[in-house]
């Protein structure tokens, strides 16, 4: 940032022009302007510009310069000011400072700011029966509330948000234009008489397809909160609409309720979300240190991944079927008023203290945001609609955050909350569009040194997906101004994210890089640590799936790479993965696979073979003794889901990475406990090809081993993890010799495990490492798309050749899509 006060032009009147970039609209920041010129008694004028903000003050030099210095050092709490540039301006004599309309005429971006929680004065207002704002469900002022998710275009004004539908009565007119007041200038400010009305619909007031108070809606402002409150203590279904799109609640306590919502969404065995009505509910059903309360009672509010409690009262418990299989809850407090209201205990039944809280979609769907597709689409899973006629603008689910144990944030989706805030980049780009994989897909929009994210938008196997896709790149390009000259996206022939991008860039005449999908992951992480390339990483990319080069599926991978190109350095040995998809759904067949690929016997006494029928053994041998139908694969996390099923722990998954989390929730019960049992991978190489082999041979016979023996189930998982983190280290000791590099960064979907991930950083570190973990960005394909566009920049650059070919490389992501062999999207 920038700043100086020009003192050359003696005591007297100056005026200063000065442009604030950042995010510094819908955040109170014109009416704190305001303040303060008017505090230091100078006169001028600010507004917003689709770049930002522009202020102009004129006064005595000293009274400037003490505007500058508070202008950079007390910004509103919202606001994040990233630039401010000045430039002086010919006096003009104003008599006052005004704000002034919104300018439209001037290019460039500025940065909505992204939804937060009512601030501590709103929910004081919101419990306070003196207060004409006594629970009104929309109660909002310049510190808090919808920005994004009611934005409708730039710069952020009422008109260009959905709040233009509810004119202003006069107490709130008074208000808004009041310049000491709380509420001057907060776009979505409304009351009781001007704003939106909350509305309590039945079923069978849907089943006519109307959301009409006649017809429909039976309850209608506390009425219908009140009637909410009454059917979830009864144990109902309810769809209620939030900031970004319709959750699905119920009593998490319940298990009728919770086993009504899980089979009516076809949700499978993966947990659910819940929200708590505060901070002492959470603690009775999770462990929350002061870490983790920081988290959760932030204005960002997201889902925050908890430690389950065994002990506690049962009063508090939750329903087995919320989590099952997992030792974590995924536990988040109220973010909107009505939320609030929700957990309001009034003369009727009162909410339960627990609600399950999940995405209002069916399964492998993105999130409902509209009433009326609301009322047809979640008809056979909802008993009400608690919802309210002001219009999402963006779909926006909720962010996923783990605290680690030294305190520090890993965002395992970066959603609600979290978005549109930008990421600075290591260095400037043009305009750059990355799509992301198909798998918990996000889009990237880049411009000069920073992008920006869309929020969550999920697996692009639906049309209905893909358009979510589309609604949101249109979004990002609205809000920005950016007008992309460039596509990146996955190697991946099968992937329907590229398929859309090799069309689109065929059709345009945009040029198209395709991005080795591992090495999106290490440059994601590189540009989180701001490393702008110039020296290589060692990026062990850890995950499920990913293309290779090769054609086969990649996913156990060690790189030395920076923002141009790659060399594979180690990888996890290569197994068949027998039927693609149908292969991942069953990690029985994968630990087959695994024993196959071995030379260790399908013995009756193994749990993966007894999981296996006699007919399913036979055609599997087949399979794999002919090589039908079975792709090579690498990937880390088919290691997992295989040894998770040789334990005996999920044989067959009925939602991604339950193998996985299953296997982790056993080797946490035992992670404390003292053992001197240790698994040890091989390391063969390195190959006439300088790559170096990761042998689970080694590991899978010592498993079979402490199975005969009878070790614990626990102690096996834990002895597992050790020995994956132990690989690592070992490997990574070699590619230090052999480059010279000593900076690990440590990505991709499998770093979501919690104790691997503590794991390899402590293991790495004691071996004089330096490690570079993600917190902002996603580990798992939810950040892909920041290093796709990086990588994309940089090849771009080298084709128009404007940078040297780095010699560490000896692969590189791919900028065409014809001589890549097809995989099958296997997950």
């Amino acid at each position: 940032m920038t700043s100086t006060l020009a003192g050359s032009q003696g005591r007297g009147i100056l005026r200063s022009r000065i442009s604030v970039h950042g995010t510094v609209q819908g955040v109170g920041f014109r009416p704190f302007v305001h303040r303060l010129a008017s505090e230091l008694g100078l006169s001028g004028f600010v507004h917003n510009t689709p770049g930002g903000v522009v202020v102009e003050v004129e006064g005595g030099p000293e009274s400037i310069g003490e505007f500058h210095r508070r202008l950079r050092e007390e910004p509103p709490p919202l606001a994040d000011v990233r630039e401010v540039r000045w430039e002086p301006v010919e006096v003009r004599g104003d008599g006052a400072f005004t704000i002034r309309a919104s300018g439209r005429q001037e290019a460039g971006t500025t940065a909505i700011p992204p939804d937060t929680a009512p601030c501590r004065d709103c929910l004081g207002e919101l419990a306070d029966p003196r207060d004409r704002r006594y629970r009104h469900p929309f109660i909002t002022c310049t510190h808090c509330g919808p920005r994004f998710t009611i934005a409708t275009g730039l710069p952020y004004d009422r008109a260009t948000t959905t709040m233009s539908d509810f004119p202003l009565c006069p107490l709130c007119a008074a208000e808004y234009e009041d310049p000491a007041n709380r509420r001057f200038h907060a776009q979505p400010v409304a009351c009781r008489s001007c704003g939106p009305q909350v509305r309590l619909t039945t079923a069978a007031g849907a089943a006519g397809g109307t959301r009409t108070p006649e017809k429909g809606t039976y309850r209608e402002g506390d009425q219908a909160v009140a009637g909410a409150r009454e059917l979830l203590a009864r144990g109902a279904v309810l769809a209620v609409k939030g900031l970004g799109g319709y959750h699905l609640a119920c009593d998490a306590r319940s298990p009728d309720a919770v086993a009504a919502l899980r089979s009516r969404k076809e949700r499978g065995g993966k947990p659910f979300a819940v929200m708590c009505a505060d901070p002492a509910t959470a603690e009775l059903i999770a462990h929350v240190g002061p870490a983790e309360e920081r988290v959760l009672t932030g204005p960002r509010r997201p889902i925050v991944l908890l430690r389950r409690r065994t002990d506690g009262p049962a009063s508090g418990r939750l329903a087995d079927a919320v989590c099952p299989g997992s030792p974590h809850v995924g536990v988040m407090l109220p973010y909107t008023p009505l939320h609030h209201l929700l957990f309001t205990p009034d003369a009727g039944s009162p909410c339960p203290p627990v609600l399950v809280m999940t995405s209002g979609n069916r399964s492998g769907s993105p999130i409902v945001t509209d009433d009326d597709a609301a009322l047809s689409s979640l008809a056979e899973i909802a008993d009400a609609w608690l919802w309210h006629d002001r219009v999402i603008a963006a779909p926006c689910d909720d962010s996923v955050v783990r605290v680690r144990p030294d305190g520090s944030e890993l965002v395992l989706r970066r959603s609600r909350g979290y978005v549109p805030v930008p990421m600075s980049l290591p260095a400037a780009v043009p305009p750059v569009l990355a799509v992301g994989g198909d798998l918990k897909n996000t889009l990237c929009l880049s411009s000069g040194r920073e992008a920006w994210f869309s929020p969550h938008i999920g697996d692009m196997d639906d049309f209905a997906t893909q358009q979510a896709s589309d609604h949101a790149e249109e979004r990002l390009t609205a809000l920005t101004g950016i007008t992309p000259r460039l596509i990146a996206a996955d190697l991946h022939p099968g992937y329907a994210s590229a398929r859309r991008a090799v069309r689109r860039g065929r059709d345009s005449g945009l040029p198209v890089h395709l991005v080795q999908h591992h090495h999106a992951h290490v440059v994601s992480l590189m540009a989180e640590h701001s490393l702008d390339g110039g020296s290589p990483l060692l990026g062990v990319a850890f995950d499920g799936t990913g293309y290779g080069t090769d054609g086969a599926v990649w996913g156990g991978e060690v790189l030395l790479a920076d923002h141009l190109g790659f060399r594979r350095l180690a990888h996890l040995a290569y197994a068949p993965l027998p039927g693609g998809d149908a292969g991942v759904a069953n990690p029985c067949r994968m630990a087959l696979a695994r024993l196959h690929t071995a030379g260790l016997a399908w013995d009756a006494d193994l749990p993966c073979v007894a999981a296996c029928s006699a007919e399913e053994r036979r055609l599997l041998a087949r399979q794999l003794e002919r090589n039908v139908a079975c792709v090579p694969t690498s990937s880390m996390g088919r290691l997992f889901d295989a040894v998770s099923s040789l334990a005996g722990v999920c044989h067959r998954m009925c939602y991604e990475a339950q193998a996985a989390v299953e296997l982790e929730s056993a080797a946490t019960l035992a992670w404390e406990e003292p053992d001197d049992g240790a698994y040890t991978f091989g390391l063969a190489g390195p190959a006439p090809d300088g790559i170096t082999r990761i042998e689970p041979a080694p590991v899978l016979r010592g498993i079979i081993a402490d199975l005969r023996r009878d070790v614990p189930v626990p102690v096996v998982a834990a002895r597992f993890h050790r020995a994956v983190a132990a690989a690592v280290t070992d490997i990574c000791r070699i590619a230090r010799r052999e480059t010279g590099t000593d900076t690990v960064g440590l990505t991709g979907g499998v770093f979501a495990n919690a104790l691997l991930d503590e794991e390899c950083a402590a293991r790495l570190t004691a071996a004089g490492f330096t490690v570079l973990r993600h917190h902002r960005v996603p580990p798992g394909d939810g950040g892909l798309a920041l290093g796709q566009l990086l990588v994309a920049t940089a090849q771009d650059a080298r084709s128009a050749g404007e940078h040297p070919r780095p010699a560490n490389n000896n692969e590189r992501s791919a900028h065409v899509p014809g001589s890549a062999r097809q995989s099958g999207r296997n997950r």
